[in-house]
């Protein structure tokens, strides 16, 4: 039998485990920065809905082969994974990380890593120090990341960024002069460059705009705006990722829509699932590769990191029952496994946490309960099937830091600077939710006579001019105009109306200026102004993206119910939690009417002022 090693390192860091830890649970950045190669990964699924992942690599020109299992979570506290391999001087390899309250507010780190050797390499590697060296890389990585949590270094970990050319720093530098000479920098231009040339690889084979704009501090729409004004001038490329709805990650992608599948397969989670543009076909980017070429395969797969909403994650055998150290917030949970089978939805009020109970079951494979849980800080897990499962709590709180493809089509930066983007010929895309504006001049023949084409025509420019700028402002996209009319798409209700309040407001100070530069007492235009939200489909129409159905017929009647100077929202618009506040010192009245293609008197809120 071969013997097994096992060293030990304790440190004591002054950031609180809550701070370190998703430094440290991200192996696959650790790993890059360690030095340690990429691998590549075979998905295998099992007769029993489980999924194999069998992994190969090449370390120092000896070629290695292994299991690669999922890890073994408590978010905050532990993790530990067991690699069997098939291949190379090892047997095994097992990384165990426990973090937990230290002195002075502070963490205790405890990095745990034991292996097997095979044959007389693994031997002698164990022999001449593997564990050492290991070790000592370990501190100096644990100790940096402690320094960051604190805001005392730069970098979680230190790296080094592989060297420009000369040809690759001069385009690096002629695209970051282009996009600081246009209309999407948001001053973000030189921070996008040095994010391209100094993160790692992990940071830059999906770049996030709402991941940049939560670490740089500023709004989603500037990053949106750069990213796309970036992969509009080379410097970025573009992906359409299909993520899977349990783990997440990017199982299907395409450079354009047009190209994406309507569905996926995930071999991690041996699903079969639909995209949807609202939840789950995100935009992201990666550096150009004249600029900056990134490798292929995985540093690390199965990580915590991976999967930020599962909050624990634990394997147990049939028959086997776990209690866990955890104090979990009040909130939704999910309880299912990896495996493919049943889940259950539970409510935690934040005191004692429901047992989780696993039994056979004819269809489908498990049966996945919530009993009544055993003390305040402890889960229990009772795996009473007869087949090994992996037992996943997930947070149903957790927000993706995914940009959808609902939310970034609404934009109109979107529109104005990848038009081609477009999705297949005589395909349609269900929207779960938008909100919709529609506008109109009042009285636009009457203007026209009254000032002339020219002069009539060059006022509804500027007011155009004045709603662009505004949907824009509030994260909007300006879908098309008809004659002297605007549609308008947005992803959230309360940016819609935001809109239309803001672009109400302005337009009375339009008339106001105009007044005073013809000293005319007429109001220059007086604009109308519908909004509804609800779901509709996307299509492709005269090359650019629109959308049709009731929710978008309804936007456009409620419009024709409104008079100068005046906003018209549906009843179920005006009475959305985000948008109610808004309207609290407008004066609205509150109507029904028939519309044209509705059977029953819709309600709406007229606001006036």
């Amino acid at each position: 039998m071969q013997k097994q090693h096992e060293r030990v390192w304790t440190w004591d860091l002054p950031a609180p485990p809550a701070a370190l830890w998703p430094y440290l649970s991200d192996t696959a950045r650790f790993n890059e920065a360690a030095g340690t190669p990429r691998y590549a990964v075979a998905e295998e699924p099992q007769a029993d809905g489980s999924v194999r992942r069998r992994a190969t690599a090449s370390y120092k020109g000896v070629a290695v082969e292994w299991d690669d299992p999922p890890y073994e979570w408590v978010a905050e506290r532990e993790f530990r994974q067991t690699r069997i391999f098939r291949r190379g001087p090892l047997k095994s390899l097992s990384p165990t990380l426990r973090l937990a309250p230290g002195p002075d507010g502070g963490s205790r780190v405890t990095y745990l890593i034991s292996g097997t050797p095979r044959g007389i390499v693994g031997h002698l590697l164990f022999a001449t120090g593997l564990l050492d060296k290991i070790g000592k890389g370990l501190e100096e990585m644990v100790r940096q990341a402690g320094r960051f949590a604190i805001g005392q270094a730069e970098m979680p970990f230190d790296y080094t960024p592989p060297d420009l050319t000369p040809q690759q720093r001069a385009r690096l530098d002629g695209l970051t002069r282009q996009i600081s000479a246009g209309a999407y920098h948001h001053d973000l231009a030189d921070r996008l460059a040095r994010h391209i040339i100094t993160a790692q690889e992990v940071d830059l084979v999906r770049i996030r705009p709402r991941r940049l704009a939560r670490e740089w501090q500023v709004p989603v729409r500037h990053t949106a705006e750069l990213c796309l004004d970036a992969t509009r001038l080379g410097l970025l490329g573009l992906s359409w990722n299909l993520l899977c709805p349990r783990c997440g990650g990017a199982k299907a992608s395409a450079d354009t829509l047009e190209a994406l599948p309507k569905q996926a397969h995930c071999p991690s989670c041996n699903i079969a699932y639909d995209g949807s543009f609202t939840s789950n076909i995100e935009i992201s980017f990666r550096p150009a590769t004249a600029i900056r070429s990134i490798g292929e395969g995985e540093f690390c797969m199965g990580g915590p990191h991976i999967s930020r909403h599962i909050l624990v994650q634990q394997i147990l055998a049939p028959g086997e029952e776990r209690h866990i150290t955890a104090t979990l917030p009040a909130g939704e949970y999910r309880l299912r496994t990896l495996e493919p089978g049943d889940e259950c939805i539970v409510s935690h009020d934040g005191d004692v946490f429901p047992t989780m109970l696993a039994e056979d079951a004819d269809a489908p494979a498990f049966a996945m309960r919530a009993e009544t849980g055993t003390a305040t800080g402890t889960i229990a897990m009772r795996n009473r099937s007869s087949r090994e499962l992996t037992f996943v709590i997930e947070s149903r709180a957790w927000r993706s830091e995914a940009l959808t493809a609902h939310e970034v089509t609404t934009l109109q930066a979107f529109r104005d600077l990848l038009p081609d983007q477009v999705l297949r010929a005589g395909e349609d895309v269900g929207i779960d939710s938008i909100t919709l504006m529609f506008t109109d001049l009042e009285g636009s023949t009457a203007l026209y006579e009254r000032l002339g084409d020219a002069a009539a025509y060059r006022l509804v420019r500027r007011h155009f001019g004045v709603l662009a700028e505004t949907i824009r402002a509030h994260d909007g996209a300006l879908i098309k105009t008809i004659g002297d009319a605007v549609m308008a798409a947005f992803a959230t209700p309360e940016q819609a109306v935001q809109a239309a309040l803001h672009i109400h407001d302005r337009i009375a100070a339009f008339n106001a200026d105009y007044g005073r530069e013809t000293g005319s007492t007429d109001a220059a235009i007086g604009l109308k102004m519908g909004l509804h939200g609800g779901r509709c489909i996307a299509v492709n129409l005269n090359d650019r993206l629109d959308y049709f159905g009731s929710t978008v017929n309804l936007a456009a009647r409620l419009q024709g119910r409104s008079r100068r100077g005046e906003v018209v929202l549906s009843e179920s618009l005006a009475a959305d939690p985000a948008v109610a506040p808004l309207l609290q010192d407008r004066v609205a009245s509150h109507e029904s009417a028939e519309l044209k293609g509705f059977d029953r008197p819709v309600p709406f809120v007229r606001l006036t002022a």
